[in-house]
């Protein structure tokens, strides 16, 4: 799994045979900095692009491939042993509902040549379906969290804070429907604002953040953004929540200090969060991805959401770093056996389908 913050590759060796999810091994490697400015210019239109996504898709097969070698010399598998792979790809695209309201969703990868590196069957595309379906293709991983984090005494609310932060909403009645959407920003904004005025590619620990100050005007400003006031099925990514965003929005403001506009986009991805989850009676939030690591936007969380319990999804048996890597894992899974694995409550969708497209090796 390489997500929308763009920083690295997560990848994991996991079963299902008798349990949710049981990790055998878990290995990573970071995105090199010639392939994230790729993909960020993929985001965006730019000249020459088919020649640029097909070059960025074949270095990310082989950085993948590494991460599949690492998994497998550090559990001693043999390769026979492994029934597929789960390949996301990285997603420069996301306009659901488009072009009279199928639209698209593009995740540049190379399968095949993924699986001509490896010797393993590769799964991919595996949020094409869903939005011809009618669907918003994402999230798509509400079904594993409820499989893994559910249960029938409390409602809970799985938070991924990855580029973009997402909900799932894990209801205790078996009645009420699985629940799961994009609720805003969580570190691409960061991310992108810290590498542009201090050089590092994310703000550690939050650390800068907290030395700057929250601008009430330029916060009041962004949270006017219609997405953060639409119900789901909604998703969004960097389309929307990119540097020209920020950008439109400070030159209405005005000059404003470097580090107090990183405190506003740290307080504006934890207003997004608990705006989402207003009137909701989760009481426990199970966390995972690379925010959980900014120790400043996890104070902001709980001083919003002083009534629910904030946890890592590590004491819930599952390491937070690990938690999307293991959903594609599962994603794959369910293509092999046939199964389908999406949530048209979730998505949109017009009901739920089997996800993915095989590239036998």
């Amino acid at each position: 799994m390489s997500g929308t913050s763009l920083d690295g590759v997560d990848g994991v060796l996991a079963d299902f045979s008798d349990t949710p999810v049981r990790v055998i091994a878990h290995a990573e490697r970071p995105l090199p900095p010639s392939l994230r400015e790729a993909f960020h210019t993929l985001n965006v239109p730019g000249d020459n692009e088919l020649h640029r996504a097909a070059l960025a898709a074949n270095a990310l097969a082989r950085l993948y491939n590494e991460v599949i070698q690492d998994l497998l010399e550090r559990s001693g598998t043999p390769r026979h042993l492994i029934a597929a792979i789960g390949a996301h790809g990285q997603t420069v695209r996301h306009l659901p509902r488009l072009d009279g309201g199928t639209g698209y969703t593009l995740q540049i990868n190379q399968a095949a040549q993924l699986a001509e590196l490896c010797g393993i069957d590769v799964i991919a595309d595996f949020r094409s379906r869903d939005v011809a379906a009618g669907g918003q293709g994402a999230p798509l991983v509400p079904p594993f969290h409820q499989a893994l984090f559910a249960s029938p005494e409390e409602t809970r609310a799985v938070l991924n804070l990855g580029g973009i932060a997402n909900l799932t909403l894990l209801p205790a009645a078996p009645t009420t429907p699985l629940m799961g959407f994009d609720c805003g920003p969580a570190n691409t904004l960061l991310d992108q604002w810290c590498r542009q005025h201090t050089g590092s590619d994310f703000d550690a620990n939050g650390a800068w953040a907290r030395s700057g100050k929250v601008r009430a005007d330029l916060l009041a400003a962004m949270q006017t953004e219609p997405f953060f006031h639409i119900k789901g099925p909604k998703s969004t990514g960097r389309d929307l929540f990119n540097a020209t965003w920020v950008v439109q929005h400070l030159e209405r403001i005005g000059a404003i200090k470097a580090q107090d506009v990183q405190a506003t986009l740290t307080e504006l991805s934890a207003w997004g969060v608990a705006h989402a989850l207003e009137g909701n009676p989760v009481q426990t939030v199970i966390v995972c991805g690379g925010g959980l690591r900014n120790g400043y936007l996890m104070e902001r969380l709980r001083a919003l959401m002083p009534k629910r319990t904030l946890t890592a999804s590590d004491a819930w048996g599952l390491p937070a770093q690990q938690v999307e890597a293991c959903a594609f894992a599962w994603l794959a899974y369910r293509h092999d056996h046939g199964l389908v694995a999406s949530n048209p409550d979730v998505t949109g969708a017009l009901g739920a389908r089997i996800l993915g497209a095989r590239y036998p090796a």
